[in-house]
């Protein structure tokens, strides 16, 4: 018999058990708490991760778009450059294959098996059978001769809608192949006319071959090509990006105490300038190797390189567009070059003698060596095919005293004060041109040569010759005919400007001169 415990037993039983309870809740909330704590903790430490890493993505980023910047180069050598293939500018002759649909294959005509009734068997035929089979014989063959009628109008329509398709298709297939005929024609004749160095063609020629070149993220896109065929020369003028392509941040961090990813080194000016100058003097460097690794046939011998940009003036507010690079690149010259191992500023300042902006972030612009106005085949064309309706006078009918005039006048107009030489006693010059412009005005001696074929070198030897015994700025020689590459390679980092054919007319555009240059009947131009 169990036994029975006491009104007071109880009591203090349940009093203890209410306390156990307690402490088991708080025990619950303490390990609730701890485990909260512990969450948290790990929480933070993994925010506290995901910020440092992403501050260290932060800085790979810039270290990558640094080494982007400073790769131009290197991955322009890494790519296939060679010559346009032209054969890959010919559409596919694709034509289109007759599809029929239903009609391609005739209906199966209809069987008598399928009409046909069964015989009758002996019992039938014992109760009329015969007689029956003889009525659904007759009905079979009429609905038989019924099918195959309709069968035959059926086919005979069919062929006609084969007819049809197939003139239909044979017609289009005939205008696909004349189209493709026309547009492989089109590229003969391209290739035919660049190989001619046709002006027009070769400009298109380099368009093409420059446009295909991928700048990095933030790089200005216009670039432009022209070709001058009197001095075998090919102008470049490509827009190069601002200063502002170089980060300025060199490393991030995570500031726990604010919370936030920052700055914790920039690069300094110095780092950044000279990142900058190697950007521009690796776009040169990148024409200059895609102009003669892409030369179909000895059509360059000298390559200028214009680096532009355009921008706001910050003093005026109006749209400017200064040069910041411009150098002068004769094919033996970059031959001469190991492009993989070069400094690329040093290259283009030293080695090709490039007029470089001495304060690029000040937009402070050089002369270009040739500006493209004057050679863009779209503005000037000295070559006229029907030249005996063009009133524009031709340069060449000129007297060698009146072109020497025709010189003086286009300086005068170009707001230079001019003195024409006398013939004799002159020293080896025509006219010598003052430029009243301050700071960068001076003294220019100006030598003009009436030619049907290249100018000899020489000549230009003998000009820096005359222009050091003047104590001239600047020596121009003009031409009507043009340059070869030694000319240029000696004119390079000295103070002498050389005007071809092209050059003189596109002058004569900016003053509103109409003139022309066709040269006498079988004269070549020879390239020295």
């Amino acid at each position: 018999m169990a036994q029975r415990r006491s009104p007071g037993q109880a009591a203090k039983q349940a009093q203890q058990r209410l306390r156990w309870e307690e402490q088991q809740r708080k025990l619950a909330a303490r390990e609730a708490e701890q485990q909260r704590k512990v969450e948290e903790r790990q929480q933070r430490e993994a925010e506290l991760a995901r910020q440092v890493e992403l501050a260290a993505e932060r800085t790979a980023a810039v270290d990558a778009r640094v080494l982007e910047l400073t790769g131009i180069v290197a991955r322009a050598l890494a790519s296939q450059v060679g010559p346009l293939d032209f054969e890959a500018l010919k559409v596919p002759t694709d034509l289109a294959v007759l599809d029929l649909g239903v009609d391609a294959s005739p209906a199966p005509a209809p069987r008598w098996e399928q009409y046909a009734p069964s015989a009758p068997g002996a019992i039938s035929r014992a109760f009329g059978g015969a007689r029956r089979h003889e009525q659904q014989l007759a009905a079979a063959q009429q609905a038989y001769q019924r099918a195959g009628h309709e069968h035959g109008v059926a086919e005979a329509a069919r062929q006609h809608r084969v007819e049809v398709a197939r003139a239909r298709h044979a017609a289009e297939v005939e205008i696909a192949r004349q189209r493709v005929a026309a547009q492989h024609a089109e590229v003969d004749q391209f290739r035919a006319q660049v190989l001619d160095a046709d002006r027009h063609a070769v400009t298109d020629y380099y368009q093409r071959i420059i446009d295909t070149v991928v700048v990095p993220d933030g790089f200005p896109a216009p670039r432009r090509a022209a070709y001058v065929p009197e001095s075998t020369l090919l102008l470049i003028e490509w827009d190069v990006p601002d200063l502002s392509v170089v980060p300025v941040e060199k490393e991030y961090h995570f500031v726990k105490t604010r919370n936030a990813i920052e700055v914790r080194k920039t690069r300094p000016a110095d780092e950044i300038r000279k990142t900058y100058q190697s950007v521009v003097a690796q776009l040169a460097l990148q024409a200059l190797h895609l102009a003669y690794a892409a030369d179909p046939g000895g059509l360059v011998n000298t390559v200028v390189f214009n680096g532009m940009i355009d921008k706001i003036d910050p003093a005026t507010g109006q749209q400017i567009r200064p040069c910041l690079i411009t150098l002068r690149a004769t094919r033996e010259l970059f031959d001469g070059v190991v492009l993989s191992r070069v400094n690329p500023v040093d290259c283009v300042r030293k080695h090709f003698a490039a007029e470089v902006s001495d304060h690029p972030e000040a937009l402070t612009p050089v002369e270009p060596f040739l500006d493209f106005d004057m050679a863009d085949p779209r503005i000037v064309d000295p070559q006229d095919v029907i030249s005996s309706l063009d009133r524009r006078p031709n340069l060449m009918d000129l007297s060698p005293k009146d072109f020497e005039h025709f010189t003086q006048n286009l300086f005068n107009r170009l707001g230079f004060d001019t003195k024409l030489f006398q013939a004799s006693g002159d020293g080896g010059i025509d006219c010598i041109a003052y430029d009243p412009t301050p700071i960068r005005g001076g003294k220019y001696v100006i030598q003009v040569k009436q030619y049907t074929r290249t100018v000899p070198p020489s000549a230009v030897r003998d000009l820096f010759g005359v222009v050091h015994d003047q104590g001239a700025t600047k020596g121009i020689l003009i031409t009507t005919s043009g340059f070869g590459p030694s000319s240029h390679e000696f004119a390079n980092g000295k103070p002498l400007q050389l005007y071809d054919g092209t050059t003189l007319l596109g002058l004569c555009q900016q003053v509103g001169i109409d003139a022309r240059i066709v040269m006498p009947p079988k004269t070549r131009n020879r390239r020295d």
